[in-house]
């Protein structure tokens, strides 16, 4: 049965959607192509765009001509996703706010669902479905990206009443990349007490982009925020993060350590067995990342390369962050 809309919703919009982006116009036109196909009446929601950054004028006039019932804003500077999001929401007319990604596709059904949930509670929070399609052989980066079918809540796919969104003071931008900052605010609603409603039927199709190859080293520098996250919430850091430090990265560069050391101290027979544990354990961390990846000949060599370097690019990040946030993490 349609949802009746009260008078009161008839004079202000239902849903506001929110979307953070910046010089992706060719992505960002198939996620707002979606959501013109949505079924939910199009006078009960808007959706705001907001440009992270000073983008092409050539691709916003492309994109005003395309799909001109949309709230167009640009900030100043490059800030982040956070800082884009919270742009967004905070110009929003609707009593619910809900927030996907330019590289996502919203199912015609989206808003619907999310709405017809709905039962005019003051502060609630709901996350949706997100589906990401694979190939039969993914890559590494691609089933990386799949995790988040799993994800308890993540912004490619949530949506709050604008008094949760209040209550918790949005996302907090320090998040300066797309990393941990749906993380920090399921925390942060968890944290004062927000219900949080799954809806299995809400669903956001999360197409995964091309990436270049070695990409996985650059990903780790996206683990300077874990730290930020540790210190503000370390039990549930814990809990629905990381159970423990990443043991095997410190071993791998104990030993790499190791074999230099004593090869300054003349012990050639501790150095050597150094450089096989080193090169067992790169070995073992390359053979875990193929075992449900493509085999072809320029993967297996990708991941044999990053294996070597992510231990320290992981751990790098990780102490810049802790260093940075001043929070007591490893």
């Amino acid at each position: 049965m349609e949802k009746i809309i009260t008078s009161q919703s008839n004079l202000q919009v239902c849903i506001s959607v929110v979307i953070p982006t910046y010089k992706r116009a060719d992505l960002l036109f198939k996620c707002l192509k979606a959501l013109s196909l949505q079924t939910f009446n199009t006078d009960h929601f808007e959706v705001i765009v907001v440009h992270d950054g000073p983008d092409s004028d050539k691709s916003i006039k492309k994109l005003r001509s395309a799909f001109p019932f949309i709230r167009y804003y640009c900030l100043p500077e490059n800030r982040g996703p956070a800082a884009a999001r919270n742009y967004g929401w905070l110009n929003a007319k609707g009593t619910l706010i809900a927030f996907t990604d330019d590289d996502c596709v919203p199912d015609k059904n989206w808003l619907k669902c999310i709405w017809h949930n709905y039962n005019d509670e003051p502060e609630i929070a709901f996350t949706g479905k997100v589906k990401v399609p694979l190939p039969l052989y993914p890559t590494d980066f691609e089933l990386n990206i799949s995790k988040l079918e799993t994800a308890d809540f993540i912004t490619a796919n949530c949506a709050l009443t604008k008094n949760a969104l209040l209550k918790v003071g949005g996302f907090d931008e320090r998040f300066r990349m797309a990393w941990r900052e749906d993380s920090d605010l399921e925390f942060k609603l968890l944290s004062e007490n927000v219900s949080i409603k799954k809806l299995s039927l809400a669903l956001v199709v999360h197409p995964v982009r091309k990436a270049k190859w070695g990409v996985s080293i650059k990903e780790q520098k996206k683990g300077m925020f874990n730290a930020l996250l540790f210190k503000k919430f370390p039990f549930l850091y814990r809990q629905k993060i990381a159970d423990g430090p990443p043991f095997v990265y410190y071993m791998m560069i104990l030993f790499f350590t190791g074999i230099f050391l004593f090869i300054i101290l003349n012990h050639l027979v501790l150095s050597s067995i150094c450089a096989f544990s080193y090169l067992l354990m790169a070995m073992y961390l390359t053979i875990k990342r193929l075992r449900k990846t493509s085999r072809s000949m320029n993967h297996v060599l990708e991941m044999l390369i990053t294996s070597i370097v992510i231990p320290f690019a992981s751990v790098f990040w990780q102490w810049y962050g802790a260093i940075k946030y001043r929070a007591v993490f490893i």
